[in-house]
């Protein structure tokens, strides 16, 4: 049990139902009439501990064993006010109220705040920061040293009173993995459709599919994640007809408010979604905007088939063997598809864009290959404010050096839709590639939130760590790493890119013969998946101190890859110690001159 749990009498923190105060905190004195109290004083906070990590008002540092890092007032001020709010949520109304005295305070303001705290979960991996959708935020971990409860909520605070739902992964009961893309699909897409009404509070999708294939009361989910009410089901999908079963259950008392069975033909899913969307909103009593209930109905195409042709290639997408061209192929013939029956499905040509630059640009002998860019202004043509459009120009540009325009490209993305898997893996992608690792990180660290089945994320984050050195980062990824890619492999014992994570991971924790086990299988399995080879120099280089070895798996890469594989060599902070070896210097330098002729 949590120590808050303990201090409430076993009752996890819960939402907040009052206006937030600090009166317990310390504070400045503000001087002038009519004003409210002053900001947080440091100087008197006493020091406390988020988890393992050693919290420092007073002179603003963040220690952890050897890692130590001093943060700027305002965020040092955030942090002790969500800390002593004892794992409970805070508008920002109650940050600016709390931080910033109640002046005006711009929303970027508050997000870069909120962003350099998250940023801390790299190297202080107990501080956590969670966003509720259209609540607020809360810290997550284990608090001491600092009074329990100091901070309490205030009534009246319209933001807080808001009902707020959790969306759990629906079970597949189709008695086919195969159709798991499908019940996901559909949870997804019921956590974006009431993300749509303004009076209601939504939990983040990746937040909501870390309780996939547990066993646990609502109940439990509900305290865990600050909620009045989990919406579970379950989806059979078989011979042309879906069957959908779903309730609403109340997070306090756990009884049902809704319930309803759905049997309907495969083509009536939309119809479905809509409806368990708008009974939800029913059942809560709250108010549905005509403009809100509009944005439901407008799910980028009324197809049935092109809907579950797009939700196979997106399973493909994330979870296919990254090195393997098969997996570009299969999701550009499914998207192909998805187009031919819904001409005007935006997110399918958007997909179809990004599968086709990677395609075009990570493998030689593409050269003469569509790079997706039509397909990404055919998207773009129907819905100016699909995210994932922007990432096949981004790629063309980075890739024939014009960085501004496509750091651009990467932006105009990520505001776009902040929340989007490919954005931020893909835009973590290019930044990798031209060096700038911290940037990356974050990147990559929302993506593999955001997709937790995504392995290729995680192992990407892993070697970023790697390269900047960060060895008890390396050592936390590589942790969570091994678990992922094992299940990858109990699926798919032939996964070349989950093969070189698995060597990675385990090297980074030791268990070297294991490791070259992995590599060892890899090579003989795949000796011409050119990506896998690459991944597997890095431990080779870091773990065994074997550069001839590496560069011995490096070499069909340099020979064969395409401008993306060679672009990444360039600068790869990992492949440094190689950087000097006269054969690696003169494999690069060939592989320059080839792809730069090509193109």
């Amino acid at each position: 049990m949590l120590l808050v749990e303990k201090m409430r009498g076993g009752r996890a923190p819960g939402p907040m139902n009052d206006r937030y105060s600090a009166d317990d905190l310390p504070r400045k004195p503000e001087a002038g009439p009519g004003r409210g109290p002053g900001p947080i004083d440091l100087a008197h906070t006493p020091s406390f501990r988020i988890g393992d990590a050693d919290i420092r008002p007073a002179t603003r540092e963040v220690v952890l064993g050897d890692s130590r890092e001093v943060l700027e007032p305002r965020v040092m001020e955030v942090m002790v006010v969500l800390a002593a709010a004892d794992g409970a949520i805070l508008s920002r109304d109650d940050l600016i109220t709390a931080c910033w005295a109640g002046r005006a305070v711009t929303d970027d303001a508050i997000t870069r705040v909120i962003s350099r705290l998250r940023a801390l979960s790299r190297t202080f991996p107990d501080i956590q920061v969670e966003t509720i959708t259209k609540v607020g935020y809360r810290l997550l971990g284990e608090v001491h040293g600092l009074p329990i409860g100091s901070a309490r909520p205030a009534s009246g605070q319209s933001g807080a009173t808001l009902p707020r739902i959790c969306v759990l992964p629906f079970v597949n009961m189709s008695g086919d993995a195969e159709q798991e893309y499908f019940s996901d699909g559909i949870s997804e897409d019921i956590t974006t459709d009431l993300s749509k009404v303004s009076a209601l509070g939504v939990t983040a999708r990746h937040t909501a599919f870390t309780f996939k294939g547990q066993a646990i009361d609502v109940r439990e989910v509900a305290r865990r994640v600050g909620v009045t009410h989990v919406l579970e089901g379950s989806v059979r999908k078989s011979d042309g007809r879906v069957r959908i079963n779903a309730q609403l259950i109340n997070g306090v008392t756990g009884d049902h408010v809704w319930a309803e069975r759905f049997d309907r033909d495969a083509t009536g899913i939309f119809a479905i979604q809509d409806e368990i969307s708008e009974a939800i909103v029913a059942a809560l009593k709250v108010r549905l905007l005509p403009a809100e209930k509009k944005a439901i109905e407008q799910r980028g195409t009324t197809d049935a088939s092109a809907y579950n042709h797009y939700l196979m290639a997106r399973r493909y997408w994330i979870n296919g063997d990254f090195g393997d061209r098969r997996r570009e192929e299969k999701t550009i013939r499914l998207c192909q598809r998805a187009v031919e029956i819904d001409p005007d499905y935006a997110r399918a040509w958007a997909l179809m864009g990004v599968a086709q630059a990677n395609l075009r640009y990570a493998y030689s002998g593409n050269e003469d290959m569509d790079d997706g860019l039509a397909a990404a202004e055919k998207a773009m043509a129907i819905d100016p404010a699909i995210a994932e459009a922007h990432l096949p120009l981004a790629w063309h540009l980075a890739l024939h050096g014009r960085r501004e325009e496509a750091e651009a490209e990467i932006q105009t993305a990520l505001r776009l839709d902040p929340e989007c898997w490919e954005a931020n893996k893909e835009s973590a992608r290019i930044l990798y590639r031209q060096g700038r690792l911290e940037e990356a990180i974050r990147l990559l660290e929302k993506a593999c939130a955001l997709a937790e089945s995504d392995f290729h994320s995680l192992g990407m984050l892993t070697a970023s760590h790697l390269g900047r050195g960060e060895m008890t980062q390396v050592r936390a990824c590589a942790e969570k790493l091994v678990g992922l890619v094992d299940g990858v492999l109990s699926r798919d014992p032939d996964n070349g890119a989950a093969l070189a994570y698995s060597a990675l991971s385990h090297a980074a924790l030791g268990r070297l013969g294991k490791a070259l086990e992995l590599v060892e299988r890899a090579i003989l399995l795949y000796p011409d998946n050119l990506y896998m080879r690459y991944n597997l120099a890095w431990p080779m280089i870091t773990f065994f101190k074997d550069h001839e070895a590496a560069i011995d798996l490096l070499e069909p890469a340099m020979a064969k890859g395409g401008g993306n594989l060679i672009s990444l060599a360039a600068v790869d902070q990992n492949l440094d110690p190689i950087r000097d070896n006269p054969r690696f210097k003169q494999m690069l330098d060939a592989a320059k001159a080839r792809v730069a002729a090509a193109s």
